[in-house]
């Protein structure tokens, strides 16, 4: 097999891969929120799982900033 005939094999397996992972990522994109959309509304528990907070309890009260991440 040439070097040639290689890259073109590999071309046509990415392009492949490519286009399924793009015909996935396109049906989720239909069910993300839109720009303006309301934010779907969730509980989260405090870190011992005593104390609930809802998102829809701050709403028209105050901006909300989700982080989601680790600081060390």
């Amino acid at each position: 097999m040439t070097i040639v005939s290689e890259l073109f094999d590999d071309a046509k397996f990415i392009f492949k891969f490519r286009t399924e992972k793009m015909k996935s990522q396109t049906a989720l994109d239909k069910q993300a929120p839109k720009v303006s959309d309301l934010a779907p509304d969730f509980t989260l528990f405090d870190i011992s799982g005593t104390e609930s907070v809802t998102l829809s309890d701050f709403r028209g009260k105050k901006p909300v900033a989700l982080v989601f991440g680790s600081y060390t």
